[in-house]
């Protein structure tokens, strides 16, 4: 697979380095002269990776990293509005397939759309407050990661020692078919879900589901407490 990505700070640089270790072609653009660093980073002279000097918001610059053959590019600069640039002109002049941007700063994160050519956003900020309140929220559903520009929805809630789900089969739950449960988290260890599996206290469930079935997995999984 052939990736290009914009932006060699700390992020870009990461995934770069990773990605070549996964025997991808990466290609990096970013108009400062650091990327020079990837070479002396993990023997790098052994992957397939080239680095083009310029500005990622230039048609010119994405011409000479060969964007037209990309199959997937990753906008991650510092900066949301120069992201948004470079993912519209990956996405319309270039015709990248998949399209995936930085998201820096969380009130921004409403543009990063399909109407910028993004298929895929990733804010920083927002995915470690949900992290965070997945440690530490109960009977609550917790948004992790939006899909198809918010169409599917990765989520996840615990269960408490007061819920009423405890001790009830998948099946048991009447799941609307746009969700599914892809996996429990139990004592430190994964367990495949299956419509027999029964939950209990602790569990942590993670569902993959459709926006417009949100309020009824929502009526399934929260407020579900005895007293």
């Amino acid at each position: 697979m052939k990736v290009v990505i914009a932006g060699c700070g700390t992020h870009g640089r990461y995934a770069a380095i990773e990605l070549c270790k996964l025997d991808h072609q990466v290609v990096v653009v970013d108009r400062d002269f650091r990327v020079e660093s990837l070479w002396s980073v993990a023997n790098m002279n052994d992957y397939s990776l080239s680095v083009v000097i310029g500005d990622a918001c230039d048609v010119k610059t994405l011409e000479e990293a060969k964007c037209r053959e990309a199959d997937v590019v990753l906008s991650c600069t510092g900066d949301d509005e120069d992201n948004l640039v470079i993912s519209l002109l990956a996405k319309q002049e270039f015709g990248v397939p998949r399209v995936i941007a930085r998201v820096n700063h969380p009130d921004n994160e409403w543009m990063f759309n399909d109407h910028w050519g993004i298929d895929q956003s990733v804010s920083s900020p927002h995915l470690l407050t949900a992290l965070v309140e997945e440690a530490v929220t109960t009977d609550k559903l917790v948004k992790l990661l939006k899909f198809e520009d918010g169409k599917v929805e990765l989520i996840e809630t615990t269960l408490s020692d007061s819920s009423k789900l405890s001790g009830q089969t998948l099946a048991e739950l009447s799941i609307p078919h746009e969700c599914s449960i892809v996996a429990i988290l139990r004592d430190g260890h994964v367990v495949f879900p299956r419509p027999e599996t029964v939950i209990g206290s602790g569990d942590e469930i993670i569902l993959l589901t459709s926006s417009s079935v949100a309020d009824e997995v929502a009526e399934i999984f929260e407020v579900q407490k005895s007293f």
